[in-house]
């Protein structure tokens, strides 16, 4: 049985896991923190981050290269559209999620709410905090709301596209915000509907006992009726 190695809470280890859900794939969760990994940690992740996937004897670190690579050895249930530009446009939004939302609003965010004062016992930098919501995050959500004009990103299907932008937005949330569905309404329906999509709502049961051991707010789970594991 391959194994996932990470935070289950980690962006980037669930957009593998939800990856995984949705082809059907048994895999086994290994804890792994960053700020504490075990020995030999850089044998299997160069770089030191999150997730890495062991499949046998066979080792491969990052969510992209992951995701790409169960695509190609179990293309049921296919993650990339077909026709070439939804194909593009499924990499690019993959590329945006795994940028400019996560680096440029999500992991600022969790870094200094989550990971500052709970791992480095750090006080929260409250003006960075602020920075982020007033100034990096309205062109981030805005794109992404003006890019909404399907149910996908994507073409018509759930994609790669989906997963790495939604498991963002899980941790947004994860935070105690929420999408201001004024400003971007189509942004916050968007993710109302695919929170609910079975494989996320599995990877979230599942991930509920951490989310609760780490304090993060997972009331908006219990709002769409899916109660962690």
């Amino acid at each position: 049985m391959m194994e996932i190695h990470g935070v289950p809470v980690s962006v980037h280890t669930r957009k593998v896991i939800v990856a995984a859900l949705e082809k059907g794939l048994e895999y086994r969760s290994v804890p792994v923190i960053p700020y504490n990994p075990p020995p030999g940690w850089d044998g299997l992740s160069p770089t030191g981050r999150i997730p890495v996937l062991r499949d046998g004897d066979w080792v491969l670190p990052d969510s992209s290269a992951i995701c790409a690579y169960l695509e190609r050895r179990y293309p049921a249930a296919p993650l990339y559209p077909s026709q070439p530009r939804e194909y593009g446009n499924a990499l690019w939004f993959e590329q945006y999620a795994g940028g400019a939302l996560f680096r440029e609003v999500v992991h600022g965010l969790f870094f200094q709410k989550v990971i500052r004062p709970g791992m480095l016992k750090q006080e929260t930098d409250t003006a960075v905090v602020r920075s982020i919501l007033d100034d990096a995050l309205p062109p981030v959500f805005g794109y992404l709301d003006s890019a909404l004009g399907a149910e996908f990103l994507a073409g018509s299907r759930f994609s790669i596209a989906d997963i790495a932008t939604v498991s963002n937005l899980i941790n947004f949330h994860y935070l105690g915000y929420s999408i201001d569905a004024v400003r971007f309404p189509r942004l916050a329906a968007y993710f109302r509907r695919q929170i609910d999509r079975p494989s996320i709502a599995r990877a979230l049961a599942d991930e509920g006992q951490v989310a609760a051991a780490m304090g993060l707010d997972a009331g908006f789970v219990h709002y769409l009726g899916l109660v962690p594991a």
